[in-house]
């Protein structure tokens, strides 16, 4: 349903967990987990932007602005095969409880319907989410990947054992997890892996 309203080739949707952990509870498609992973590893892009500024809408990441904006995470994406991308806050009032991303693999705004049509969505999209079913609802284009459902509950797991290691918080122990990530080239999962099966360790000036 998503996928037709919108034009687009990728939806995910992200839910706001404590602090500033954030956990994407479906996809369409690989590509669109992969883009997901990558903003939550860079700590950018407009997923990250619709969280606290509302809807962050990019119709072509290869432009010097988004690239200004997002010095990492556009030309990524865009080397992944994602032009386009339509991040939507998830609001219930005034707190933002997810977000909904969509992406398109050709550059270009959005059309003055399809945009109406995904501000429409979010409303189904958020009243799944706080069912806190959403892995067990039928798709929204009908037909969602093996991809859906809670994903990297490893990181949230690591996340905590950082904290203990460390003496800090949750969202400072997430920071230090984001930085190896990105510093050593790598997925936030597969570290997050590493961490929770004691193969990797923090300590306080490494890694």
């Amino acid at each position: 349903m998503v996928l037709d309203a919108t034009g687009v080739d990728g939806v995910a949707v992200t839910a706001k967990l404590e602090g500033t952990q954030r956990e994407t509870v479906c996809t369409t498609s690989q590509l669109a987990t992969d883009m997901e992973e990558l903003a939550v590893t860079l700590g950018e892009g407009p997923a990250v932007d619709a969280f606290s500024e509302g809807p962050s809408l990019a119709a072509d990441l290869a432009a010097r602005d988004c690239r200004t904006r997002w010095p990492v995470y556009a030309p990524t994406a865009v080397t992944a095969g994602v032009r386009g991308q339509f991040a939507f806050p998830l609001r219930l009032g005034g707190v933002g409880v997810g977000v909904m991303c969509l992406y398109r693999s050709e550059p270009g705004p959005l059309s003055r319907e399809q945009l109406a049509d995904a501000l429409v969505l979010t409303d189904t999209v958020l009243a799944l989410l706080l069912d806190r079913s959403l892995s067990e609802q039928p798709a929204m284009d009908g037909r969602w990947s093996e991809q859906s459902g809670p994903q990297h509950p490893e990181v949230h797991q690591a996340t905590g054992m950082i904290a203990v290691q460390l003496g800090v918080s949750a969202a400072v122990a997430l920071v230090r997890l984001r930085a190896y990530a990105f510093s050593h080239d790598r997925r936030l999962s597969d570290v997050a892996k590493d961490v929770v099966a004691r193969r990797l360790r923090f300590g306080r000036s490494e890694p």
